[in-house]
């Protein structure tokens, strides 16, 4: 599933940009489709312009019924009536999206016959200050089986004394739920510290939930402003 919105707060209108003669969100979904990770493969929208985007091109897409504050939301919404048992959530701005990386979130699923793990996510590697500083990327801190303890815009752990051994991860805004966990997010509310940090996985883990982190080396980028957007097409080229 590819929650898909038209009226992005910091870039209004990024999923129809062009890129290297195609839209932002057609080649997502064509990345993804290209994974054959998937038995099917949906972008998720409120938006007539990025439905017929889809459609139009031989995609495949869904009209959210309701007014969604986050792509979680969105999805849950499409899969409540969906016989299915994992859903992987690709965000529209990934045009770079890997199978490499993808096929790691499934195989946590695999490797969990007991149903121990509500859902998995990718982190990578970060050492440049400017972005462990940067409030717009998001940090995750796990513990030693790689299970997520927090979640923040601030550089977590916070570095009091600088230390060689300290690595910092940024969240890669890729999930993999089990369909029930989804739905419950679906229905519990948000809480504080979701609210104050606008980050939708720490409402998981303010409810008990268990997340899986799983580290990735593919950067990739994603297009949350005009310059992402230009840094995407030089690599397209």
């Amino acid at each position: 599933m590819i929650p898909a919105r038209y009226a992005a707060s910091r870039f209004p209108g990024k999923l129809m940009q062009d890129l290297g003669g195609k839209t932002v969100i057609r080649r997502t979904y064509e990345a993804t489709v290209a994974t054959n990770l998937f038995d099917d493969v949906f972008v998720v929208t409120d938006s007539d312009i990025i439905y017929n985007e889809i459609v139009n091109n031989g995609g495949k897409a869904i009209m959210s019924i309701k007014e969604h504050d986050c792509g979680s939301d969105r999805i849950a919404e499409a899969v409540e009536n969906l016989d299915i048992d994992i859903v992987i959530n690709v965000q529209g701005d990934e045009p770079f999206t890997d199978r490499t990386s993808l096929e790691k979130l499934i195989g946590v699923f695999k490797e969990d016959p007991d149903k121990q793990i509500d859902l998995a996510s990718l982190m990578v590697h970060i050492t440049d200050l400017d972005e462990i500083n940067n409030p717009n990327t998001v940090k995750v801190i796990v513990d030693q089986s790689n299970f997520a303890l927090y979640f923040s815009r601030s550089p977590i752990p916070y570095p009091r004394d600088l230390n060689d051994n300290v690595k910092y991860y940024k969240h890669k805004g890729v999930y993999a739920f089990r369909k029930e966990a989804i739905l419950d997010f679906y229905k519990l509310p948000m809480l504080p510290l979701e609210a104050s940090e606008k980050i939708e996985c720490i409402r998981y883990l303010e409810y008990g939930k268990r997340i899986k982190m799983v580290e990735t080396d593919v950067q990739g980028v994603e297009i949350d402003t005009p310059e992402d957007l230009e840094r995407a097409k030089k690599l397209w080229k």
